[in-house]
């Protein structure tokens, strides 16, 4: 991954680069996400221009590590007609930016944790890596088992760092019900009839699990199924909120 993304200054994935009239480099997952809505709404903006609502900010942690993040990265940036034409009220954009916050602050840190759980889960996890990747038989042969015994080792540390129950099973459970509860039994998606934002940002999320025992568990256990299969159909055939 580091070889792809030589080109760059922010290290991190996904980076997006777009050309709209000249090229243009998008960083930050939920930055391309409100950066790309905001372009398919607006007519009167191009990229460049939206790009520009969305500041880098660089700091440094309490490690002394130093951190870049974007201002405004879970607004979609609209006018007040426009707002009213997409979304239902001014309140069911404020609860996509909450739910799509709680994202990344929240729900994306149980993934790495239940994914490794064990040294079991943690093998199986990168064979499915090592079988879906570009690996030689001895570049494979290492990425798996000394790969996954690196991640259970760090799933143990990330387990602590967020405080997570010895059971981090039960968190996942409880996060995933408490995003279907949000969206409540009048609405098929948080956008309501078609996904929004935040729906996709948790479907991307709990995505990466597929196939992996933490997903056939989470699937068992909660009532996360049948968003989960609407969000599939509509994602096959490009039913986003716009």
């Amino acid at each position: 991954m580091r070889k792809e993304i030589q080109f760059s200054q922010y290290r991190k994935v996904p980076i997006l680069l777009a050309d709209d009239g000249e090229t243009l480099q998008l960083n930050d997952s939920s930055v391309i996400s409100s950066a790309i809505k905001t372009y398919m709404i607006s007519k009167d903006k191009n990229l460049k221009q939206i790009l520009s609502y969305y500041p880098e900010m660089k700091y440094k942690d309490e490690k002394g590590k130093e951190v870049t993040e974007y201002s405004n990265k879970y607004w979609v940036m609209l006018g007040e007609q426009e707002v009213e034409e997409h979304y239902p009220s001014k309140e069911s954009m404020k609860e996509e930016v909450k739910w799509r916050r709680w994202v990344d602050d929240w729900l994306v840190h149980l993934i790495s944790p239940n994914v490794y759980r064990t040294p079991t889960e943690a093998l199986a996890s990168f064979d499915y890596i090592v079988r879906e990747g570009k690996f030689g038989s001895f570049e494979g042969f290492c990425a798996k088992y000394l790969g996954a015994a690196a991640m259970f080792i760090i799933s143990k540390r990330l387990k602590s760092r967020h405080e997570l129950q010895s059971d981090v099973r039960q968190d996942l459970y409880k996060a995933v019900n408490d995003w279907v509860t949000a969206i409540g039994k009048k609405r098929q998606f948080m956008g309501g009839t078609r996904p929004n934002l935040a729906d996709l940002a948790v479907y991307g999320v709990l995505r990466v699990m597929e196939g992996l025992q933490a997903f056939d568990d989470m699937m068992a256990h909660t009532s996360v199924q049948p968003w989960y299969e609407r969000m599939e159909r509509a994602t096959e055939q490009h039913q986003g909120k716009h």
